[in-house]
């Protein structure tokens, strides 16, 4: 007989070996605004943590943040950052008028580098297997600073007393990841001139000696922003690296081909298909105001060594598009489908998208919807009677008239024809016109 000491021995050994033990735990990680109480729309304001102890790997970030508030969030790795201990201004619009009660600073004072993004009420993200952010430790990222571009600030203002604490959780380990992370951002200054179609391009030859694999791409612009795309060529041949329009939650996005390679000699080339159909010239800046056309490629390397250069930027229109780089580009290689996006795109709704390649402006001319005008009239005809659906009344196209127009074909270019109807008929008044 085996004495009931024995047993109890056997089971917690057995007990013991049959669960993993690991050094490397996860730990998620807050880095989120103090409860700041910006006072001017289009605040920029920093924060900082400190990286201390060994190296650890970022593997998710979780954003804690409302499109109504915050017109987007940034996260920065720094070798010293503009501040160390508290909130500042760290935008370009820093004067005095504006500053309030936040000192300005930049937002590193060395060592500066993107390592995550976030717009539009963007999702969390996770990267794949074995692939990580690497700061802390030895690595030159010894700060993370975040960044809240704040949009409305009514809610901090008097007689109101909210603060906001917007941010990222950070899903962390220890553990070594044998594929480190970074991300190469392609952008343009530039400017859209009134009642135009505008392509803002900018291309970049890779000089490093590494690898990069990209895995997760993401566009960023304001409101006349319509398509981005970004490729890798390479002996003249156009490879898509990631298409998308920035109406969508600006979340990072899987790469059209999952298995491409940019490695030293390749060129990064980036467009921003714009449509400015107002009467001013909308020039590239910091505010929600202006515009922005940001091009961002997540990519990972095997091994330690990421692109020692992470940004690929240019003068933007009118001093400079593609035509500019040289003949290394193959323009006459480039496909025709650059400012489309394909019928079913890679948000995973499998939405029809518009094509704005053209120089027609949809909200402009009446032509451009003719093959979808006759069912809308019938449906008008059919909803409010003939006297309130008359195109003559809409055919004017005011600014508010067209905006309206296009959410109206936006939502009937995805058969929402019910939900296209409920729209309208909260869009006219008693009298036929649209608000």
């Amino acid at each position: 007989m085996i004495p009931v000491s024995g047993i109890l021995l056997s089971i917690i050994l057995t007990t013991a070996y049959s669960i993993p033990v690991t050094k490397h735990e996860s730990e998620n990680m807050d880095l989120r605004m103090p409860d700041v109480k910006p006072q001017q729309p289009d605040t920029y304001l920093c924060y900082p943590m400190k990286m201390d102890g060994p190296a650890t790997y970022i593997t998710g970030f979780v954003p804690h943040a409302n499109m109504s508030t915050a017109h987007h969030m940034l996260l920065y790795g720094c070798a010293d950052p503009g501040q160390k201990n508290e909130p500042w201004n760290c935008g370009e619009m820093m004067d005095s008028e504006k500053k309030g009660s936040f000192k300005p600073g930049p937002i590193c004072r060395s060592g500066s580098q993107i390592i995550y993004a976030w717009a539009m009420d963007a999702p969390q993200l996770t990267l794949p297997e074995d692939v990580g952010f690497k700061v802390g430790g030895k690595t030159t990222v010894q700060w993370l600073v975040l960044q809240v571009h704040y949009k409305d600030v009514s809610s901090f203002l008097p007689p109101n007393t909210n603060t906001d604490n917007s941010g990222i959780t950070l899903v962390t380990t220890t553990k070594r990841m044998p594929k480190r992370a970074g991300v190469y951002l392609l952008g343009t200054g530039g400017e859209l001139e009134p009642h135009s179609i505008v392509y803002m391009e900018t291309a970049c030859t890779i000089t490093d000696d590494i690898e990069m694999h990209p895995f997760a791409f993401r566009t960023h612009a304001h409101t006349h922003g319509e398509v981005l795309s970004g490729y890798r060529i390479r002996n003249g041949h156009w490879t898509e690296i990631g298409k998308q329009t920035p109406k969508k939650p600006q979340m990072f996005y899987n790469t059209t081909h999952q298995d491409l390679v940019v490695k030293k000699g390749d060129i990064l080339a980036a467009r921003c298909t714009m449509n400015n159909d107002g009467n001013t010239t909308i020039p590239i800046g910091p505010t929600q105001h202006d515009e922005m056309c940001n091009f961002y490629m997540m990519y990972y390397v095997n091994g330690d060594k990421l692109s020692s250069d992470g940004y690929c930027f240019k003068a933007g229109p009118p001093n400079w598009s593609w035509d500019d780089f040289g003949a290394s580009l193959h323009l006459e290689s480039a496909p025709s489908d650059i400012s489309k996006l394909s019928a079913v795109d890679n948000t995973q709704d499998g939405s029809t998208m518009e094509d704005f390649s053209g120089e027609q402006e949809m909200t402009s001319n009446l032509e451009t919807i003719s093959g979808l005008q006759h069912f809308l009239q019938e449906s008008l005809d059919s909803e409010y009677g003939s006297e309130h659906s008359d195109p003559a009344r809409v055919a004017g196209f005011t600014q508010r008239e067209s905006e309206a127009w296009r959410e109206y074909i936006r939502a009937l270019l995805k058969l929402e024809a019910e939900q296209a109807l409920d729209d309208l008929e909260n869009a006219y008044d008693a009298d036929g016109y649209v608000y």
